[in-house]
């Protein structure tokens, strides 16, 4: 593993590792987007994450990282990220709700995230999750050796904001490896008077949008783990582990 700007540059070897628990991830996911529906508790899904990294040998990341209590983040509606999954949080009809997982591979890791529908959604809602995931495959598009990290952030602002949506800014992206959060941070916007890293083949990136139908200021609940919206607006949040290659952006996170 080399440093380029303090950003570790991953081999094919450790690429295929991260591969494989973004790949575990991303079936987990299926899963539990299997699963969504009106009447369901969104502890229910944590069940099904704890049971998968239990089956596969692998490790939820999430669980104890920095003191966060469960496997999923599992936010609904006006949360944005970090949700806890609860017996007594029941979807219902015409909810959004967004599923943040990772696990441990082999001393690697994978992360991904996505948001679904429950039952039918207002098209307001629906619109919100196109243009969320949307804006990450654009995002993806960049991620190519010679950009600027910033490409990245620009491409995701302005497809988004040319919808009147909100980009969250207290949360961003980042690198991944062997460590769930490694250089660079990678925001979903372009910020004022700072450089970007120039891209470059072996950097790993875990980029995820996160946007608002409204305002995208925070507030965080009493649990001092649930970001929501202030003004309480719908949110969702897509997330890819991508790899920057010669031949361009690999998603890892995909299942088989």
């Amino acid at each position: 593993m080399k440093k380029f700007r303090g950003v570790f540059l991953k081999n094919e070897k450790e690429i295929g590792l991260i591969r494989e628990a973004n790949r575990i991830v991303s079936r987990i996911l299926d899963e539990l987007g299997e699963n969504v529906k009106p009447g369901v508790s969104t502890m229910f899904f944590e069940d099904i994450c704890q049971a998968r990294c239990k089956e596969l040998n692998v490790r939820p990341a999430f669980m104890g990282y920095g003191g966060f209590p469960y496997a999923l983040c599992c936010s609904v509606n006006e949360e944005i990220v970090h949700g806890f999954p609860s017996k007594d949080r029941i979807l219902q009809e015409g909810d959004i709700v967004s599923f943040d997982m990772g696990v441990v591979y082999k001393g690697f890791y994978g992360d991904s995230a996505r948001t679904f529908a429950v039952g039918q959604v207002s098209p307001e809602a629906q619109k919100l999750m196109d243009v969320t995931r949307e804006s990450l495959h654009i995002g993806i598009e960049q991620a190519v050796p010679g950009n600027n990290l910033y490409d990245i952030s620009a491409a995701i602002q302005s497809y988004v904001e040319g919808f009147g949506f909100g980009i969250v800014r207290r949360f961003v992206g980042h690198g991944i490896g062997s460590h769930l959060h490694e250089k660079p941070e990678i925001p979903n916007f372009v910020p004022k008077g700072m450089t970007g890293v120039p891209l470059k083949a072996g950097m790993v990136l875990a980029i995820e949008p996160m946007v608002t139908v409204g305002s995208y200021e925070v507030e965080i609940l009493d649990d001092k783990w649930t970001a929501v919206t202030k003004d309480r607006g719908l949110s969702a949040h897509f997330e890819h582990t991508i790899a920057v290659t010669s031949d361009g952006p690999r998603i890892l996170s995909l299942s088989d």
